[in-house]
């Protein structure tokens, strides 16, 4: 294998370039992304960038000796338009065609917009350059912001927009927050952190649509209410950039379809991150973003699944100053409980507190509010746990 394109150049992107340097890959390595920027890093953009404590270059992921240790062509602020699996070629938006052996898919994921025309105000949340926009909007003066989605991306914005003083609604259609991920129980302590911060939250209810002729002015929620609308922050989920690759004859469904070791059907191509269905299983979380690229790597170099990647997942938020950390999976049915520290009234005492998610006597996720050290230690059991289990369930198919 001579040559090894990366398309994209983000978080996991980046990851897969370092990997393949570092797992003994010598021959050209090109990285082609859509953006202009280099590799940076997004979560700070909903948190500390919107409010000014942190500044673009503190955003960087790479440096000046890292990319000179990289030794890759970078292409940026190009778009790949297809992929040529026969020819073993990525064409792009520009007209070049770069020609490879190997290819991981990096595209990650798009922000879901609302339909009908766009207006001035309205804002989605997931490159440095919407980061931007909405910064400069923000900065006007006090703004009346409503922000559509109470998920990861909506409940920081919101957390953000209140600590710079605008009035923030929120409005979710689910009956709380955070619902499917945490559950009706734990899921209320995100509601009442919304209540504490001082934003008024609407659940279940959706948006009808937005007032405003150029620019906003207005949210019609579908109860027929309306409500004021300086600013709006669209934060309904992500679909991942797969467009690129209709027509491939890669297998396609809600991100690409990839097995555990994050290898697509067709020879010598691999997806990591947003974008990637890896097992059945599509996760927008930093942490896989970081963590397949070495697996999937070691296939590419390999020519065949050598390894498998089934991690526990993991996420974490920061929202009106408080750190959400959960591990594991939830299903309707688990039962909770606290575990440790302090949780009265629906909400994080002094201290925080650990919750632990059971299903059939066995401990399945759990989840610290402002309990780090707590939180890792549990992790670190669950992790243990679940490898002990695959063990088994291998010693036992190996028997039968």
């Amino acid at each position: 294998m001579r040559t090894v394109t990366v398309v994209g150049a983000s978080l996991s992107g980046l990851h897969a370039a370092r990997e393949l340097r570092a797992q003994g890959f010598d021959g050209r390595l090109v990285i082609v992304g859509e953006e202009p920027h280099r590799p940076y890093d997004r979560p700070p953009l909903s948190k500390d960038f919107l409010t000014g404590r942190t500044g673009e270059e503190q955003l960087a992921l790479t440096d000046a000796e890292e990319t000179a240790h990289l030794d890759a062509e970078w292409l940026l602020g190009v778009r790949a338009r297809c992929l040529d699996a026969r020819g073993r070629a990525v064409l792009l938006g520009d007209g070049r065609t770069v020609s490879t052996d190997g290819v991981i898919i990096a595209t990650g994921a798009a922000a879901r917009r609302l339909p009908g025309d766009p207006l001035a105000g309205v804002h989605t949340l997931r490159t440095l350059d919407d980061a931007r926009a909405l910064r400069a909007d923000l900065a006007a003066g006090p703004r009346r912001i409503v922000v559509i989605g109470g998920g990861f991306i909506g409940a920081e914005t919101a957390s953000s927009c209140a600590r710079l003083g605008h009035t923030v609604t929120v409005v979710e259609a689910a009956p709380l927050p955070l619902l499917p991920q945490l559950g009706p129980r734990m899921a209320a302590v995100c509601a009442a952190l919304h209540r504490r911060g001082g934003v008024e939250l609407i659940a279940g209810t959706g948006v009808a649509g937005l007032r405003g002729s150029g620019t906003v002015t207005g949210v019609r929620l579908a109860d027929g209410r309306t409500l004021p609308a300086d600013v709006v922050v669209v934060g309904i989920g992500a679909r991942p950039r797969t467009d690129w690759l209709d027509g491939s004859t890669l297998a396609l469904h809600d991100g690409v379809l990839c097995d555990d070791g994050c290898v697509t059907a067709l020879p010598q191509v691999v997806a990591v991150g947003d974008v990637a269905r890896v097992g059945g299983t599509r996760a927008e979380h930093w942490t896989s973003a970081t963590e397949q690229p070495r697996v999937a790597v070691a296939n590419l170099l390999a020519g065949r699944t050598r390894e498998t990647f089934r991690p526990l997942p993991y996420f974490w938020s920061d929202q009106y100053g408080t750190r959400i950390q959960f591990a594991g999976r939830y299903r309707d049915g688990d039962t909770v409980q606290v575990t440790e520290g302090d949780f009265t009234d629906g909400l994080p005492g002094e201290d925080g507190f650990l919750a632990r998610y059971e299903r059939d006597r066995r401990t399945v996720a759990v989840l610290g509010v402002d309990r780090p050290r707590a939180f890792t230690r549990a992790r670190r059991e669950l992790q243990r746990d679940l490898r002990q289990q695959e063990e088994r369930g291998r010693a036992e198919q190996a028997v039968l």
